[in-house]
């Protein structure tokens, strides 16, 4: 089967190896010629004979939405466009309108696996009609897990149900993360332990709180059991504050995200606002005393572009005594 592909990124670009693994043609596209097959959107899609797939994985937002139009504009009537970037659901009715004006078909893809994906496979949830996912599922079968198709890929529902689907897979991955590091913290606090990583690795087997992510953090403490190169400075995507945004819509109680949530909102401040106030009023009802001013809290963007970055590694958190 012939598949294009449109951003041939970390993501992409390993996704393009795997589906060529598995037996079938890519043709790709990125705006960096070094690694792109073609040089144009025009040229790809005159490499690919009618009718034509083409996957869509670059970022979401106006990217996303831009290079759908682009694409569309180029496609012919009976052609199916495949949008696997994080985009949000919403983003995907009007991407599928816009597409089905022009006789194109449209698919959604959630697709999980990150940089390990070439080698183990990516979790997809895709939302769309049954024709066209059918149409599609060669290339779905090069790119999830081996094993059993319904345990690495979900027809999650129409268009939209798929990228909804990996909007709230997202959601649970930030409280899996806090759960993990908040407990990594504490057996660092603790003198009685002496080997951190070792009960970390120890539960990657036998255990009920084994998972991948658990692996993922044994594997971050081989590499620097204090992580004294990273600064606890955490950013977000937007998929949890869209799920959070979800939840509360539909009345459904997200304590666990909610929190994971704010505490990468609090690992972005240098001096928070809410604690100062809180050690005015202390000083005010009590007389206890306060340290002197420092810098402000950062922003609440979304995701710090790496031109912003973040700050580097520095000292860790202070004591743990109780005042």
């Amino acid at each position: 089967m012939q598949l294009g592909l449109i951003g041939l990124g970390k993501m992409g670009g390993n996704m393009r190896a795997r589906v060529r693994a598995a037996g079938h043609e890519v043709v790709g596209y990125d705006r960096n010629p070094d690694v792109g097959d073609v040089d144009s959107l025009e040229n790809l899609v005159k490499a690919l004979q009618a009718p034509r797939v083409v996957w869509v994985m670059v970022p979401s937002g106006a990217p996303t939405r831009a290079t759908v139009e682009e694409i569309g504009n180029l496609l012919e009537p009976g052609d199916l466009v495949i949008e696997g970037g994080n985009s949000r659901w919403t983003d995907d009715t009007a991407h599928a309108e816009l597409l089905s004006s022009k006789g194109v078909g449209y698919i959604d893809c959630g697709v999980s696996g990150g940089v390990w994906g070439r080698e183990y496979g990516y979790g997809l949830m895709v939302g769309g009609s049954v024709e066209n996912v059918e149409r599609a599922m060669p290339i779905f079968d090069a790119l999830r897990p081996e094993g059993p198709r319904a345990e690495g890929f979900v027809h999650a529902g129409e268009v939209g149900a798929g990228h909804y689907a990996k909007m709230v897979h997202n959601g649970i991955e930030y409280g899996l993360m806090q759960a993990y590091a908040e407990g990594y913290e504490l057996l660092a606090a603790k003198d009685l332990v002496t080997d951190v990583h070792g009960c970390f690795k120890a539960w990657t087997r036998g255990t009920v709180v084994r998972s991948w992510l658990l692996d993922l953090l044994v594997k971050a403490l081989e590499e620097d059991q204090d992580l004294a190169a990273i600064t606890g400075y955490v950013q977000d995507s937007g998929e949890g504050r869209w799920t959070l945004e979800e939840g509360i819509a539909n009345a459904v109680p997200m304590p666990a995200l909610a929190a994971s949530l704010f505490a990468r909102f609090a690992s972005r401040q240098e001096d928070s606002p809410a604690m100062k106030a809180v050690a005015a009023l202390r000083n005010q009802f009590g007389g206890h005393a306060v340290l002197g001013a420092g810098p402000t809290s950062g922003t609440g963007a979304v995701a710090a572009t790496e031109a912003e970055g973040a700050p580097e590694a520095g000292p860790s958190s202070g004591t743990g005594s109780v005042s």
